[in-house]
């Protein structure tokens, strides 16, 4: 197996970028960068994040290695679907897949590789839902930016209250 592990700088701050065999398997959001050697990423990922980051519009069609089981990979290449600047709900994409939004969720929360697989776009029916894992830190707010740069609507933030939802 021929590995490989670089980080690109973004506007977002470095990503990091794993690699197998010639085929994407990770996108870190948060990539540890203390030490240790680090590759060149490869010209095809480097460029294609690049065209994306300059032109929200630009799709990935790069060769991937997603592991996870079955549902998961089903619901991974339902995100590749949903175009840039839209939005479906978690339970909308439960009611498409025929299965629950809390194993969508589940799904987008161990997808290996966001932004090229975006699961940025599944919001909550409230708001925006969580982002690999985080409910309100900077993962979250990388999702906001990322919607922000691909001209979504974002959803209006709720909280709840005593009594009900206040928008």
């Amino acid at each position: 197996m021929n590995a490989l592990k670089a980080s690109v700088d973004t506007p977002i701050g470095f990503i990091g970028i794993l690699v197998e065999d010639g085929r994407l398997c990770g996108v870190e959001l948060e990539p540890d960068r203390t030490g240790g050697t680090e590759d060149a990423p490869p010209a095809a990922v480097r460029e294609q994040l690049r065209a994306y980051f300059e032109d929200a519009g630009h799709g990935f069609d790069l060769p991937l290695n997603l592991r996870g089981t079955a549902f998961q990979r089903r619901v991974w290449a339902a995100l590749r679907e949903i175009p840039a600047g839209c939005t479906v709900t978690y339970g909308e994409l439960a009611h498409r897949l025929g299965t629950g939004a809390r194993a969508i969720g589940g799904a987008c929360r161990a997808n290996p590789c966001p932004i090229v697989v975006p699961c940025h776009r599944v919001v909550a029916g409230n708001g925006l839902g969580g982002f690999a894992g985080d409910a309100s830190g900077r993962k979250l707010a990388i999702k906001r930016w990322l919607l922000r740069h691909e001209g979504a609507v974002l959803p209006p933030i709720s909280c709840q209250v005593p009594g009900g939802v206040l928008n």
